[in-house]
């Protein structure tokens, strides 16, 4: 009875690691018969689980979603990341989700056994918000673009761009990815043939998704490096500077998630970047703590100038002397 129950855990965790499952698939990682599958998936059905089962050759299983949300299994590593997950998420940029966040993490610690309790309660999360508006994203939205992301399947969309206007967008989304407060998706647009990156915020989908696709491999393999070399590019300041440290440094690779980085020689690079305003830019390279100089970008270079002499008037101080 251990080893069936123990069987059923696996069988579990299985369908809920992979959209669709064969038959063989399951038994060959269980290591049992077809016929012992069938059995166990009937178990799982007496729990209320909604395993879905087709026939032929493209025949097997799916965890599909049932009325009522049935037990879920979660190993210790599993819990602790979750717990942690639901304390960001309470200062979360997505609409209406920090109070529900806080509520399931209340759930979840009621019944966490109290060595986990404590590793959850170790990184106690506050959040430093920054003045001025942030972009909100619906929950409904961005739920429905992760599962196109998730089951492969084309996204149509109505995308606002820049300047106001709409269009109606078909895409292969490829991933999510957060980029300070914002969401972006990263996708392949099928009517211009190309990689794009859309701001979820800005995005209403449709009803209903497309066809399955076959995944396509995204410039660079990387979705975050490609989101942030795409917003970058956008930003209404933008700045070309030396910085006197190795392509391959931490401060280089650093610079990267902001920008895009190109290599000058052994002891130098060259950082492309953007940001909202200048004094961003000035936060930036300040945040770098290696020397730079400025090729292009005269506004950046005056205030530099006037935050250089403020700071040079902060310590002109008989006390500091």
């Amino acid at each position: 009875m251990k080893e069936t129950s123990a069987r059923l855990l696996r069988l579990l965790t299985l369908l809920q690691t992979r959209r669709d499952w064969s038959g063989q698939d399951l038994a060959d990682r269980l290591g049992v018969t077809t016929r012992t599958v069938r059995r166990d998936v009937d178990k799982l059905r007496d729990l209320d689980y909604p395993v879905h089962a087709s026939k032929g050759i493209a025949g097997g299983y799916r965890l599909g979603a049932g009325a009522q949300l049935p037990p879920l299994l979660l190993d210790d590593g599993e819990a602790v990341a979750i717990g942690i997950a639901l304390r960001t998420a309470a200062s979360s940029s997505v609409s209406d989700i920090g109070e529900t966040a806080l509520r399931a993490l209340v759930k979840l610690e009621q019944v966490l056994p109290s060595r986990l309790q404590h590793q959850v309660n170790a990184l106690q999360l506050s959040t430093v918000r920054p003045p001025g508006s942030r972009p909100t994203v619906d929950t409904a939205v961005l739920t429905a673009i992760g599962m196109a992301c998730r089951d492969r399947q084309v996204l149509r969309f109505d995308y606002s761009g820049h300047g106001g206007t709409t269009s109606a967008r078909i895409t292969e989304p490829h991933q999510l990815v957060t980029w300070g407060p914002r969401w972006y998706l990263v996708a392949w647009d099928l009517q211009r043939h190309d990689w794009r990156t859309f701001r979820v915020d800005r995005m209403q989908p449709a009803a209903s998704t497309g066809p399955r696709f076959t995944p396509r491999e995204i410039p660079g393999g990387d979705a975050a490096a490609y989101v942030a070399r795409g917003v970058a590019q956008i930003w209404p300041y933008q700045a070309i500077v030396e910085l006197h440290t190795p392509a391959t440094s931490d401060a280089a690779r650093d610079a990267a998630t902001y920008g895009r980085i190109e290599p000058i020689d052994e002891h130098r690079c060259r950082f492309y970047f953007g940001a909202e305003n200048v004094r961003g830019m000035v936060f930036l390279l300040g945040a770098l703590d290696v020397d730079f100089r400025i090729e292009d970008a005269p506004e950046l270079a005056e205030h530099l100038r006037q935050t250089a002499d403020r700071y040079h008037r902060a310590i002109q101080s008989p006390a500091l002397s």
